[in-house]
């Protein structure tokens, strides 16, 4: 008999872009671990990314999704049209703005919509007499999900499952225009576990900021289930039909914003095809995302435009495929508040693919990631120089077609399918608490 699970998630194709991938892998593999999940989410919006090739991937698998109307910024714009990324400059000012007024983020406007369905989702969605879901797990950002969760957990007495994708009050990206602003995010953040009966999170430094900010937390009460990559979307039958090339490929699949910046590995390049201007016709650079005008910019000041190709944003399908054909994949973390906890979602895609990675990150979890994988090089964000050499050096080793490659042993730790038995498991623990489940600390 299978188990029933309420999945509450803002994002969910057909949005796109990577904060979609993780939900929607689990709610597709859960039934293989006798997990029914029924995903709570919005009516198609206006975003920055709009991937139908994910949303055929809920209908080709019959993924339950229930949608709402939610009052939030997005509904200013027309639906089902993705929207241009600003200007990074005014997509931070506008992201100050936002999280100064609307607390915990601006998807607050959400919560009683989807309330006001879930409760009704709860009181008819049980024909067999058996409670309509027996756990509900709730994904953030954005953390109103997480006080949609909380919320129907107290009022149907089901336990709650909370996966923080990333860090709440110690969000790297989080501005607090006063200190009564981050006391009111830890308040709720604090009210959300003590709800809660489990949380997962992405990494053990995520956890361990949330065992050190709330000490009735124990290192028992939050498992870790990182991001990973979906084996099956690595399979390819016809290869013939892929965009291979006769340069070398350097490849960064993504958005730049926030510290994040294209400018550092595009004056590498330039000073390299300088001072070795045979290189120029045997290395190609490839950007796959959203992509501003200041940074299109750069690239024609530093003279590359015969070297780079920018794609814009593409589906997560075509994507992979420049994966899979690239010879070095490539990310970039800047230096900042938090982002040692950072290991975006970009890079455990870059694991399935096995190809090796140039990570341009401080030290944290994403370079010992990198490091771990056997195939990596890491270098400062903003050390031009180091980014040469490595450039350089990889560009040897494709000479002597000597490439490295991530050991199959290490990057199948990550495949999504394995990843979502992992969190079956964490839902089917809180089985033997119902009625009367364990919350968070109670064990401590």
């Amino acid at each position: 008999m299978e188990n029933r699970v309420l999945v509450i998630a803002y994002y969910f194709p057909p949005m796109g872009l990577s904060g979609v991938q993780r939900i929607l892998k689990f709610v597709r593999y859960l039934p293989e671990y006798g997990w029914q999940p029924t995903v709570l989410t919005i009516t198609p919006t206006a975003y920055f990314a709009l991937d139908y090739s994910l949303m055929r991937e809920v209908t080709e698998n019959s993924i339950k999704t229930v949608r709402t109307n939610s009052l939030d910024p997005t509904r200013l714009f027309e639906s089902g049209k993705p929207l241009k990324m600003p200007h990074e400059k005014l997509r931070s000012i506008l992201s100050r703005v936002s999280q100064a007024v609307f607390v915990p983020d601006n998807k607050i406007g959400w919560k009683h919509e989807a309330l006001k369905v879930g409760r009704k989702l709860f009181q008819t969605d049980n024909p067999d007499g058996r409670p309509a879901f027996d756990a509900i797990l709730s994904t953030a950002p954005p953390y109103t999900c997480h006080l949609i969760g909380a919320a129907l957990s107290k009022e149907f007495g089901v336990p709650l499952v909370l996966d923080y994708r990333d860090a709440w009050v110690d969000n790297p990206l989080h501005f607090y225009l006063t200190p009564y602003h981050k006391l009111l995010h830890q308040s709720l953040e604090k009210k959300v576990l003590r709800a809660s009966s489990r949380v997962i999170t992405i990494n053990r430094r995520i956890k361990e900021l949330m065992i050190r900010r709330y000490p009735f937390l124990g290192y028992n009460d939050i498992a870790i289930i990182p991001q990973g990559y979906d084996s099956n979307d690595f399979h390819v039958e016809d290869t013939l039909q892929l965009p291979f090339s006769d340069r070398m490929r350097f490849t960064y699949a993504g958005t730049f914003y926030h510290n994040r910046t294209p400018k550092y590995f595009l004056r590498a390049l330039s000073e390299l095809l300088r001072e070795r201007p045979s290189l120029r016709s045997k290395i190609e650079a490839v950007f796959i995302g959203t992509f501003r005008k200041e940074n299109l910019a750069l690239i024609e000041s530093l003279g590359l435009q015969d070297v780079v190709k920018v794609f814009g944003y593409l589906n997560h399908k075509s994507t992979v495929r420049y994966l899979i054909t690239s010879d070095v994949l490539w990310l970039t973390i800047g230096y900042g508040r938090g982002e040692d906890m950072v290991s975006t979602g970009k890079l455990f895609e870059y694991i399935g693919s096995r190809k090796p990675i140039l990570g341009l990150v401080p030290e944290g979890t994403a370079r010992s990631t990198i490091l771990e994988s056997g195939a990596g090089k890491v270098v400062k964000p903003d050390d031009v120089a180091a980014i040469k050499k490595a450039i350089a050096e990889y560009h040897e080793l494709w000479e002597k077609n000597s490439l490295p490659e991530i050991p199959v042993q290490f990057a199948q730790a990550y495949d999504r399918n394995k990843l979502t038995g992992e969190l079956a498991r964490e839902l089917s623990f809180q089985l033997d608490y119902r009625g009367s489940y364990i919350k968070v600390g109670d064990m401590n």
